[in-house]
């Protein structure tokens, strides 16, 4: 297991927000990236954030809009403004790109550490973000730790003995990691932050001190979103990320 790992997910197509959380991560010099997919959808510049996170990431995952954008999933399953984007996305990704969303899988495992696009009860769609959500995600995992990504929400979750604790991760966030309760925890979103703030989000974990904490970054949202617009894709995608919903 590499002693501090970074981890990003749900990154949409939101190069500018990307390269800000790669320079906050670099700043910080971990030994590994983890991503937990959604590289691609919503946002206007899929191709670099493909290149960026293949380049860099030890594990990344496939998410539902990597799914969607390469036709493994039915768009019927999706909301409008998400189907106008990938189906815009499908007309301009890279064939690198493309074969590297291609070679991913929604599930992965680590030392004591078990990885989910969305949920271990379904790894492509269902969103924890309930009581009911979360006990089910205990149930159906053995490690310390779970990782989860899909809801663009930050959380920080610990099971013990049947009882739940925890909830929504702010920036300064920390959890203890190791002994203890087990933890499920969400890195919220680097391109569509959905908790009100529309900061890019990462979590570190530093195995050494046994600590986990989340992360924002400042990064310039208007030039994503005349990109959004300039590219003719739903201006409620360039609207909710000055908002951060």
């Amino acid at each position: 297991m590499p002693s501090r790992v970074a981890v990003i997910s749900d990154v949409h197509g939101n190069w500018h927000a990307l390269q800000s959380v790669l320079a906050a991560i670099e700043a910080e010099q971990p030994d590994e990236l983890w991503c937990l997919g959604d590289l691609v959808g919503y946002g206007p510049r899929p191709n670099p954030c493909c290149v960026a996170v293949r380049e860099r990431a030890a594990l990344c995952l496939a998410g539902n809009h990597d799914l969607g954008v390469l036709g493994q999933l039915d768009l019927e399953e999706f909301a409008p403004d998400a189907i106008a984007s990938a189906v815009w996305t499908r007309g301009v990704i890279s064939d690198e790109a493309r074969s590297f969303l291609e070679s991913l899988s929604p599930t992965a495992r680590r030392d004591r550490v078990q990885l989910f696009h969305a949920s271990p009860r379904d790894p492509v769609w269902d969103y924890v973000l309930s009581a009911e959500a979360a006990e089910a995600a205990f149930e159906l995992t053995e490690d310390p730790l779970v990782l989860v990504g899909h809801s663009h929400v930050p959380l920080a979750l610990a099971e013990e003995n049947g009882t739940l604790a925890g909830g929504l991760a702010p920036e300064g966030t920390e959890a203890e990691l190791g002994a203890g309760p087990r933890l499920l925890l969400n890195p919220g979103s680097v391109g569509q932050p959905r908790d009100g703030d529309p900061r890019a989000a990462w979590l570190l974990l530093d195995f050494g001190s046994w600590r986990a904490s989340f992360r924002r970054v400042a990064y310039p949202v208007e030039r994503t979103q005349e990109e959004i617009r300039e590219r003719g894709l739903p201006d409620a995608l360039a609207e909710r990320l000055g908002r951060g919903v």
